[in-house]
């Protein structure tokens, strides 16, 4: 089994892995430079760096790299640690580098008019897989959104009900109107997605918020909303709007904690 096909394989399936490398060995050990071990997110594994004692820590290290999504290095020194001595090996020190394999970040726009069309294009400079959702086939076509990965002209209710974002998704939501933003954010806030963010002033915020509070949905989901959605740089036109929004995505990207704007 090759472990670069597996890893493709994972990210095509929207899965989370880790790979562990070989990167330095200095006198005698059980593998050889270069080597790799391929950890999912399941715990199954695919390739291997020698066995023993050494591969169940990188296994464990594996899965807390995939987890906060930040690579390590790792050294044993096998001449010291009487836990590496199994008989098999002479003794000697390597270096193991073990990295996240995460499948690409997908952002889902919902509406397709100025703004939504300078997002996919920002967005996509970013490394974005962005999918884009319409009812009107005139905004939501192939001719507007070359690269998106899906264009997706239909009603908005129908399109979410076959939706399934993941924790690495983001949802971005500038439809025309109060109505449509209201009907996906009620779904968007309870799907798995890592990022929701919302387009329009805080009292439009504010006033959708309380609707949907009215209808029983847990005011803490609400907790993790952007809204008005990206950084508040004084945007003004819709490229600038949509940097304010890539920008936002960013920390949320690479877990760098930054407060967000809550319902007052």
């Amino acid at each position: 089994m090759d472990v670069y096909e597996e890893i493709v394989a994972l990210r095509q399936q929207g899965r989370r892995g880790a790979i562990a490398t070989i990167v330095n060995v200095r006198g005698s050990v059980p593998s050889f430079e270069t080597a790799k071990m391929l950890v999912r997110d399941d715990g199954s594994i695919v390739g291997t760096i020698g066995g023993g004692c050494v591969e169940a820590e990188v296994w464990q290290a594996a899965r807390e790299v995939m987890e906060n999504e930040r690579p390590r290095t790792l050294t044993f020194n096998l001449n010291q640690d009487p836990k590496y001595d199994t008989g098999l090996v002479c003794g000697g020190t390597l270096d193991i580098f073990i990295e996240p394999v995460l499948p690409p970040a997908t952002l889902y726009i919902f509406g397709a008019g100025h703004v939504a069309h300078s997002v996919y294009k920002s967005a996509k400079v970013a490394g974005f897989d962005v999918n884009v959702i319409d009812d009107r086939e005139s905004y939501a076509n192939r001719e507007r959104f070359p690269e998106a990965k899906e264009v997706i002209a239909e009603d908005f209710d129908e399109a979410m009900a076959r939706l399934a974002p993941s924790e690495t998704s983001y949802i971005v939501i500038v439809t025309r109107g109060h109505r449509d933003d209201m009907r996906v954010l009620r779904w968007a806030v309870q799907t798995r997605a890592r990022y929701v963010g919302m387009i329009g002033s805080k009292r439009k915020t504010i006033t959708i918020f309380r609707e949907l509070l009215k209808e029983g949905i847990a005011e803490k989901v609400f907790e993790r909303v952007h809204a008005p959605v990206g950084l508040d740089i004084g945007a003004i036109t819709p490229e600038e709007i949509a940097v304010s929004i890539t920008a936002e995505f960013i920390p949320v990207r690479r877990g760098v904690a930054r407060p967000l704007r809550h319902m007052s």
